[in-house]
């Protein structure tokens, strides 16, 4: 599947905003957002007032990276937001919260979204008892995660337990870290979605 290959900190200053796809690193004094806080190319200096529809596009933009999500799979989980009840934009960024690569990010079993992906896509989880492999499974309520026997001297589950201390775990989710093992205990609200998110914006822009 197609995916972005070039640097990841030219996304963060495109959208003018840190979206911690390095993970740890996006907190130190290494990040290139921190240097050079203004849009990538020879005009990223230039002052230009935006459009209202570049707005609502830089919006989608910034929560699709942010997710590490193509364009026709966001453009999937908008109509699915759509289709349920409710409000859309809360829908939409609870599907996208549910999405198990994020919920094993926020678990705090990986640095970063797309590590999440790859030790995902590698076969190191377990769902209910069952290897899983596919990143844009929908987890749900009562759904227990745990990472496999055989895969717990990988160093970056090694590294699980400051991961969590540092950076804390959603109060829809539960984590034993020492055992290897997460749950979701709810489903995620708006108020857990603590990144600085529009979604109306989004809504505005595929409704036209």
């Amino acid at each position: 599947m197609a995916r972005y290959t070039e640097s990841k900190c030219r996304l963060c200053r495109r959208e003018g905003e840190k979206l911690f796809l390095k993970g740890d690193r996006c907190y130190t004094d290494k990040c290139a957002f921190e240097r050079r806080a203004y849009p990538p190319g020879q005009h990223g200096r230039m002052r230009k007032k935006p459009s209202d529809y570049a707005i609502q596009l830089r919006e989608k933009q910034k929560v699709r990276r942010l997710y590490g999500i193509l364009e026709n799979q966001f453009r999937n989980y908008f109509k699915k937001a759509e289709a349920q009840k409710g409000v859309t934009g809360t829908n939409l960024l609870r599907l996208l919260e549910t999405r198990l690569d994020n919920v094993v990010y926020r678990l705090g079993f990986a640095n970063s979204r797309e590590q999440a992906r790859q030790l995902v896509r590698h076969g190191h989880f377990e769902l209910n008892g069952r290897r899983v492999n596919i990143p844009s499974l929908q987890v749900r309520e009562g759904d227990a995660i745990e990472v496999r026997e055989r895969s717990r001297k990988v160093p970056a589950f090694q590294e699980a337990q400051e991961v969590i201390a540092r950076r804390g775990c959603p109060e829809w989710l539960e984590v034993d870290s020492a055992a290897f093992k997460g749950a979701i205990k709810a489903q995620p609200q708006r108020e857990d979605v603590t990144f600085p998110i529009n979604e109306q914006l989004i809504v505005e822009l595929y409704s036209k």
